[in-house]
């Protein structure tokens, strides 16, 4: 699992994956939610606005992204 340190309380969805690296532009991105790539705590999320906080994990291609 790797760990990706934010400098907020709070991040969106589409901002958290540019941040680190899972997409390089916000319509890569928006691809990766509409095409249910992306897991949010275990679930299928499709809310690009979805508001992560700390110890949120975020899961897309077998890889982990623990929120620090």
């Amino acid at each position: 699992m790797k760990e990706v340190k934010i400098n907020t309380e709070i991040i969106k969805l589409d901002a958290f994956l540019k941040w680190c690296g899972i997409a390089s532009m916000g319509t890569e991105a928006k691809i990766y939610i509409s095409d249910e790539q992306i897991k949010v705590n275990g679930e299928v999320c499709t809310q690009r606005g979805k508001k992560l906080k700390i110890n949120d994990i975020v899961s897309f291609d077998g890889e982990d992204y623990k929120i620090v």
